[in-house]
């Protein structure tokens, strides 16, 4: 089966509905692709007429009215089929999809990092353990650590608190030094100010520990305390769950199977959100991770190139620059500290999905040495856990991707096989 599209967008999170929008207005046809079965992406999940961000209602709304928008959700992207057309997923088909211009707005991940006991049940993402309480999943009376690194474990911690959860400690890495400078630095941006402000006044009486980290998680079976490191003191804490995350990292996946730049872990783009394959653009956390409202900015410059709608709005770039002013502050504040590279024990997991322990890493110089030696990154996420973990480690970085992007079925990867450009192997 064969779709088609002027303009396909892979990702329905804020970038991708802003570019949805402002190409479709334009009166191209668009199709908004996801592998989710709600549009909002992370940030809006659950849909975004049910989120408090000011632009999120009106921009659902306004797509609701787009004939000229399609929607494939539920839809995942196994590779390139052919030269401007993809071959996607569903649970009840394969089928491809055609585009003129093609905007890129796969957002970003968790990062996760490997310590003693992070494998035992009851550790979690901290953005994770948010994920399944929004989804439905039962916190209350659990006490719960929120530890890494972030304004995400703020919000990780509300939404907790919010769902009945006992929110015992949160552990910021990042010293009490670069948090204050941060926080001198919000008055820049006011409405980031009032988040921050709104999300420490949900959180009264949740004791918030910087220059924190977890060194262990302790238990047999089943997690029962986290021993951590608070103000250079180390201390054991009985609890149920631990929800740990340091930061974001962008899905590029796809962007390198396509053959887009990658600097610095993000997907290059010029001052019209275009990588450097011609027609090919890129939105949101992709670029690099910058919060939401950078992600709607650079949606809408890319929708509106795409579509040929001449300049951007000066709206748009004024608020471009602004958000990545203050994601070069927020990357700035909350850089990993070097004491997190030395928690693993030689047995400690680093690839969870082929359990390979720290120390058969060790002994190799590369991501590819270590991948074909020990199959670290061969599993299940195809290295979207372990990569991340082994760059911050070793300073690994992937030097190619395998198709398909995602785990797929055998009837899809034949039909990748056969139409694929590429040699796959």
């Amino acid at each position: 089966m064969m779709h088609a599209a002027d303009i396909v967008i892979i990702g329905a999170g804020p970038a991708g509905l802003a570019a949805a929008r402002s190409a479709a207005q334009r009166g191209v046809t668009v199709a908004l692709v996801d592998d989710n079965p709600l549009a909002g992406g992370q940030i809006w999940r659950g849909g975004p007429q049910h989120s408090q961000h000011p632009q999120a209602g009106k921009l659902w709304a306004e797509l609701q009215q787009m004939a000229n928008v399609q929607w494939f959700m539920q839809s995942r992207v196994v590779g390139q089929a052919a030269a401007a057309q993809l071959l996607l997923e569903t649970p009840q088909q394969t089928f491809k999809l055609a585009y003129r211009k093609l905007i890129l707005a796969t957002g970003a991940r968790e990062r996760l990092l490997p310590f003693p006991g992070w494998t035992l049940p009851g550790v979690t993402g901290a953005g994770g353990l948010q994920a399944l309480v929004k989804g439905g999943y039962p916190v209350r009376g659990k006490r719960i650590v929120v530890a890494g690194s972030g304004p995400l474990l703020l919000a990780v911690a509300a939404t907790l608190r919010q769902h009945g959860a006992q929110v015992l400690h949160v552990l910021e890495q990042s010293s009490r030094r670069k948090l204050a400078g941060f926080a001198l630095q919000l008055v820049r941006t006011p409405e980031k100010l009032r988040q921050a402000w709104q999300l420490r006044s949900q959180l009264a009486g949740v004791p918030y520990h910087a220059g924190s980290y977890v060194l262990q998680a302790l238990g047999e079976q089943q997690l029962r305390a986290v021993q951590v490191t608070i103000a250079e003191r180390r201390l054991s804490i009985e609890c149920d769950y631990l929800a740990c995350g340091y930061g974001l990292l962008p899905n590029t996946e796809l962007a390198q199977a396509l053959g887009c730049r990658i600097a610095d872990s993000a997907i290059q783009v010029n001052e019209h959100q275009q990588t450097s394959i011609e027609n090919v653009y890129c939105a949101g956390e992709g670029t690099g991770v910058g919060g939401v409202d950078l992600a709607l900015a650079e949606g809408h410059i890319a929708g509106g190139q795409a579509a040929a709608l001449g300049p951007p709005a000066q709206r748009w770039l004024t608020q471009r620059r602004a958000q990545q002013a203050f994601a070069e502050r927020l990357q700035d504040a909350f850089a990993l500290r070097p004491e997190l590279r030395r928690l693993c024990d030689p047995d400690t997991l680093v690839c969870r999905c082929e359990d390979v322990a720290y120390a058969d890493l060790q002994a190799h110089a590369s991501w590819r040495s270590a991948k074909l030696q020990t199959r670290c990154g061969m599993g299940p996420c195809q290295g979207r856990v372990c990569g991340g973990a082994s760059d911050f480690l070793f300073g690994w970085k992937p030097d190619s991707v395998r198709l398909p992007i995602s785990p797929a079925r055998i009837s899809s990867l034949i039909t990748l096989h056969s139409t694929s450009p590429v040699d796959g192997d």
